[in-house]
């Protein structure tokens, strides 16, 4: 029986060692594109109006003189290659060199990565770093829910005279902004069809509560209950959006998050043309069509004048909104005139087919709407025709919108509507723009504390524990690689300042790790057991306490990373990965290291004589 334990320990022991190679090999590969950081270039292609090569100190210097620094300058025949030792100057160098010498000159910037190309095919990529490493831009914007459920009324308000209109009641409906209540007018009804339209209001609009002036009078009202739960729907729609324009822009590292009640924080890590990331996530646009409004048919009216100078009645009553938009592209049509193809989602698909087969040979008018802060800091809505189209024929769920102005203007629209209309207002409220060099400084710093970390660490270890504190030596070495790799695999961790704090709390926590360890091998020395027994017993003893402690710090590490924000956050994360990779390497790591190392019995281990 003994020997058969043995063979299947060791048959064990063999598959746990199996499995913590494959896991360190893994780790190893992916975070080895840290090695491999992109590097920017701008290359100077001849044109044919170029006479006499550029000469690279006249290139050096011109950079230089605008603070941009030089890696090397390569010259062949045909082109002229410059690399730059900081790649967010990139943009920066690539307008200054266009201006200088875009007459004689093809510039273009491009970014290279050395990695070889087996590491390359892995399709691997470095550690995304934060705002205050990378340099960027900050934004807090502000989300106005209580424009978003004053225009909630309003709409619903027009809902509910189109709904009298249809049972051929009369009635008015007037939205109040300040108390958040609908009042209801009834002119002259028969008490069936009054008690009928009251009912079909509840339905379709179960969230209000209904209350009795008097037999001809009800209002209609949001409870505080409802008022809260519109107010945290609109937070939600508005970062869905705010984080699809950012996609749409191509910033993969950016941080978008609530900040507060109606706030939102966004950081965008890289970026250093703000005004362009401006111009796309504080816009509030939205995109209605309307019908033109037809005599007393009309349901309320909107008055409004299109580029050509044309008065317009439109009804006040939306066909349907952005809202039900699904993608937009920018194309042309037959004439190369610029345009917006449309694709609704299943529910404006049945509206636009409703619509447009009973308005065949009739116009429908397409109004943007933006809103902005006036002279007195007061939110105003504008709004613009920008087409008026006669329908065809019956169209569906896919159509175009035509007469754009220009093809950027065809390609703004169809991004701002492809990532979403927003409900609600929203403004920017802080715009703070942060240089890379500072970032520069701070992983310097963060580097030099990091480094100063480790080699007090390794040190004190390999004196105090000799043997076994190469092995802990080792296993530290280890779960920093595992800890850049793990960083390196997923897709929303971000490296920032206090993240590199993080790093050095674990380096320490994984030394933890291994004096508990340790010190509880040193006791089952003292009580006479043999060296194998007493390395079995120390890690099996010191499990529970180990997992216990990190436990507690695993549970502070994600509350910090639930309600904080921006820099409170990236320590987190690193803090809690950090967990992780210390439990693998300095128990399950260390102790193949252990065994591997000690075969037999020695005449003395830690300190304790056998």
């Amino acid at each position: 029986m003994m020997n058969s334990r043995t063979t299947q320990s060791v048959k064990q022991a063999k598959w746990q060692n199996i499995v913590i190679i494959f896991i360190l090999l893994f780790m190893i590969i992916s975070a080895l594109p840290n090695l491999y950081p992109d590097k920017a270039s701008i290359h100077l292609v001849n044109n044919e109006a170029q006479t006499e090569q550029t000469s690279p100190h006249h290139i050096k210097r011109l950079l230089a003189e605008h603070n941009i620094s030089v890696d090397e300058i390569n010259v062949s025949a045909k082109q002229i290659t410059i690399s730059l030792i900081n790649k967010a100057e990139q943009d920066s160098a690539e307008k200054l060199l266009k201006n200088e010498f875009g007459q004689d000159y093809f510039v273009g910037g491009l970014l290279n990565n050395d990695a070889p190309a087996w590491l390359k095919s892995l399709e691997g990529k470095p550690i995304k770093l934060g705002l205050d490493l990378s340099g960027g831009v900050l934004f807090v914007l502000d989300v106005d829910t209580e424009q978003a459920l004053s225009e909630r009324l309003k709409s619903i308000a027009l809902e509910v005279k189109s709904l009298a209109i249809e049972q051929r009641i009369r009635l008015s409906a007037t939205a109040s902004k300040n108390s958040h209540t609908i009042l209801v007018n009834f002119s002259s009804a028969q008490q069936a069809g009054q008690a009928a339209l009251m009912s079909k209001i509840s339905k379709n609009y179960p969230e209000l509560s209904q209350k009795k002036v008097t037999d001809k009078q009800f209002i209609f009202s949001y409870s505080e209950a409802e008022q809260v739960k519109f107010r945290q729907e609109t937070m939600k729609q508005t970062l869905k959006t705010m984080r699809g324009r950012i996609e749409e822009l191509g910033i993969t590292e950016a941080i978008t998050q609530k900040q507060g009640k109606n706030r939102i924080r966004i950081e965008l890590p890289g970026v250093h043309n703000p005004e362009e990331a401006k111009r796309i996530i504080g816009a509030t646009a939205s995109l209605d069509f309307y019908q033109l409004a037809e005599n007393s048919k009309a349901i309320g009216t909107i008055r409004m004048t299109d580029e050509s100078g044309r008065k317009l009645t439109l009804n006040s009553q939306v066909v349907f909104s952005g809202s039900s938009i699904k993608n937009a592209r920018a194309g042309q049509d037959q004439m190369s005139m610029p345009l917006v193809n449309l694709t609704l989602d299943s529910v404006g698909g049945k509206k636009m087919s409703s619509f447009s087969k009973k308005n065949i040979g009739k116009p429908m008018v397409t109004v943007f709407s933006e809103y902005y802060r006036d002279a007195n800091d007061e939110m105003t809505k504008k709004s613009k025709v920008i087409n008026v189209a006669t329908i065809q024929q019956h169209l569906g769920a896919q159509f175009s919108i035509t007469n754009m102005d220009s093809s950027e203007a065809a390609q703004e629209l169809a991004l701002l509507l492809r990532a979403g209309s927003l409900t609600a207002p929203v403004t920017i409220v802080k715009q703070r723009t942060i240089e890379a060099t500072l970032g520069v400084d701070n992983i310097d710093n963060g580097i030099k504390a990091l480094s100063i970390g480790i080699a007090v660490t390794l040190v004190f270890m390999a004196l105090w524990y000799r043997s076994l504190g190469l092995i802990a030596n080792v296993a530290l070495a280890l779960n920093l690689i595992s800890l850049l790799g793990l960083m390196s695999l997923l897709p929303g961790a971000v490296l920032t300042l206090p993240g590199i704090a993080g790093l050095v709390l674990t380096v320490g926590m994984a030394v933890d790790t291994n004096v508990l360890i340790f010190e509880r091998i040193k006791e089952e020395l003292k009580r006479g057991r043999t060296v194998l027994l007493a390395v079995e017993s120390g890690y099996k003893g010191a499990f529970s306490t180990i997992l216990d402690a990190n436990i507690t710090t695993m549970i502070t590490g994600i509350i910090l990373y639930s309600i904080g924000y921006g820099p409170v956050k990236g320590f987190a994360l690193i803090l809690c990965l950090g967990i992780l990779t210390s439990m693998f390497t300095g128990v399950f790591v260390s102790k193949a290291l252990t065994n591997l190392a000690i075969r037999g019995n020695k005449a003395q281990l830690l300190g304790v004589k056998l």
